[in-house]
């Protein structure tokens, strides 16, 4: 199964507060933290509501 490498590139100061739980559900508690993650419809879910946050890359 594909699996995403999420890496966190802007801060989550001045956010939302749904944006700054995601950030933490995914496991991203800092800038320029990464994580890997199963490629799953929760999980782009997820992305999608960080998008503007986050970098993802597919990794094997």
């Amino acid at each position: 199964m594909p699996r995403l490498k999420v890496t966190q590139i802007k801060s989550k100061i001045g956010g939302k507060q749904n944006q700054r739980d995601t950030l933490r559900s995914l496991g991203l508690k800092r800038m320029h933290d990464t994580v890997v993650k199963e490629d799953r419809p929760e999980i782009r879910g997820m992305i999608h509501t960080v998008r503007h946050l986050v970098v993802v890359e597919e990794v094997e």
